[in-house]
């Protein structure tokens, strides 16, 4: 965290004199007054000058950002990060060479850099931010085989009128299951097991 005390004639001076030193501006910044400061007699006898502290604030999202850039540098990956805010949701798309390491065998690594990532944004957020990490279009492509996975094991569900367990999957793609099939009045959908081996399970109307 960033903070100064700095000082000036006025507390107006002594702000801009520690925003300067931060290289930061006022919406960004913690202002504390510690001394309002006096003029004196002439302005000069018995003055006093003016004595603030200034903090910058913690951006949740850079300091993520941040974080998820040292982690894909040390793994010898060279890409950038660009961030699409909407509201309480955040996306991190990657974009770079060697991405298929980042994304591992189905998304693992991908899911793992997204897991560790929304831990460090939410512990220095002051409400909650969905952090969604992408890289070369998977999260599109990937919700397009769940959705194809999910109807191809319910009409499996539906012929051999017997549960059909999934693999293991995060939430948010669980949830996809769940949507794709959410219309579809013969099979039910419900999730079993505990993390990490929380799973959805489609299962037949009876």
């Amino acid at each position: 965290m960033k903070q100064i005390t700095a000082t000036g004639q006025t507390v107006d001076e002594a702000v801009e004199s520690a925003l300067a030193q931060l290289e930061t501006t006022k919406d960004r910044a913690e202002i504390s007054i510690i001394n309002e400061g006096k003029k004196g007699i002439f302005g000069i006898f018995g003055s006093k000058p003016a004595v603030v502290k200034v903090t910058v604030k913690i951006d949740p999202i850079e300091e993520a950002a941040a974080f998820l850039q040292k982690v894909v540098d040390s793994m010898g990956v060279s890409a950038k990060i660009d961030i699409k805010r909407n509201g309480k949701n955040v996306t991190f798309n990657l974009t770079g060479e060697k991405l298929a390491i980042l994304i591992g065998k189905r998304g693992q690594t991908l899911n793992s850099l997204q897991y560790l990532t929304q831990l460090v944004v939410n512990r220095v957020s002051n409400q909650y931010v969905n952090i969604i990490i992408d890289a070369e279009n998977y999260r599109g492509r990937r919700e397009e085989t769940l959705v194809l996975l999910a109807e191809r094991l319910a009409l499996k569900a539906i012929r051999t009128k017997q549960d059909v367990p999934l693999e293991p999957m995060p939430s948010y793609e669980r949830k996809v299951i769940h949507t794709a099939l959410v219309n579809n009045k013969k099979v039910k959908t419900f999730s079993a097991g505990a993390d990490p081996n929380r799973h959805i399970v489609i299962s037949p109307q009876r």
